[in-house]
């Protein structure tokens, strides 16, 4: 009597289960397969549309030779430069011709807006956000004056600089051609 009602009041508390081995590992495998796997890389989009310029025939040696990081350029079409991922802002030149971000994984990216344009000390740029401000993909970071940088003698090509590379095992430029801003031109795993 007591095993009976032990086992009862043991059942009663704790419940019962009729299915088998298998059939927990199904519902358990279901269960799982709702929750987000996590990212393995971080993805880095154009920030401006136009022509890929691979990091070895970039107009200046500083940028072709990586001593910044890896990097790539963009001929861009247009005056704006937008956010390559959603991320923090790190640095903004005060002759407004570069931002630094933060974003996934860690990444610190460079955006400099055109060879030597330091020398314009921020004529022709706008800049639209400010440090420690959080950016989304896709957000307007700044404008520029394309015919302005042009009749200053600066080439117009924008770097992206993964200015911590050399802390990752993987960072690779998956685009070549056109690019529109926003479509992913590297990954970092």
């Amino acid at each position: 009597m007591v095993s009976f009602g032990a086992a009862f009041a043991l059942t009663w508390f704790f419940g019962f289960s009729d299915k088998t081995g298998e059939e927990k590992k199904a519902v358990k495998t279901e269960k799982s397969n709702f929750l987000p796997e996590p990212e393995k890389t971080a993805k880095i989009g154009a920030v401006v549309t136009g022509t890929y310029v691979p990091m070895a025939e970039i107009p200046d040696q500083v940028f072709a030779q990586g001593v910044l990081g890896q990097c790539c350029g963009i001929k861009p079409d247009e005056g704006k430069v937008y956010a390559p991922f959603d991320g923090t802002v790190t640095q903004v030149a005060d002759t407004k011709h570069a931002i630094g971000l933060q974003g996934p994984k860690g990444v610190e990216l460079l955006i400099h807006v055109g060879l030597d344009t330091v020398d314009m000390n921020g004529q022709g740029f706008d800049v639209q956000v400010k440090e420690e401000q959080e950016v989304r993909k896709g957000q307007l970071l700044l404008t520029m004056d394309l015919k302005q940088i042009a009749e200053a003698g600066h080439p117009d090509v924008v770097m992206m600089a993964v200015t911590n590379s050399d802390g990752y095992e993987d960072l690779r430029w998956t685009v070549g051609g056109r690019v529109a801003a926003g479509e992913d031109v590297a990954e970092v795993g």
